[in-house]
């Protein structure tokens, strides 16, 4: 029942979307209860998701990206 700091934040990155199972969810809610750090960070982390949500953020294409990599390269 026990988990990391680094397990937390793993799991707590899967919640935020919707990946975590009902057993990680459970593992992460005892975590967070007893450690301070991990709480800050999980409520970080759901602020920034929920803003970013709210800016709807797209990523940038495929095809953009690897033009974008080749004249990056060109210049260096």
């Amino acid at each position: 029942l026990i988990m990391t700091c680094e397990e937390a934040a793993i799991i707590c990155n899967k919640e935020q979307y919707k990946e975590a199972t009902f057993t990680e969810k459970f593992k992460l809610i005892v975590h967070l209860f007893f450690c301070k750090t991990c709480s800050k960070f999980s409520k970080k982390n759901s602020e920034l998701t929920s803003l970013c949500k709210k800016a709807h953020l797209h990523a940038l294409p495929e095809k953009d990206k690897v033009k974008m990599k080749k004249e990056i390269e060109g210049k260096i």
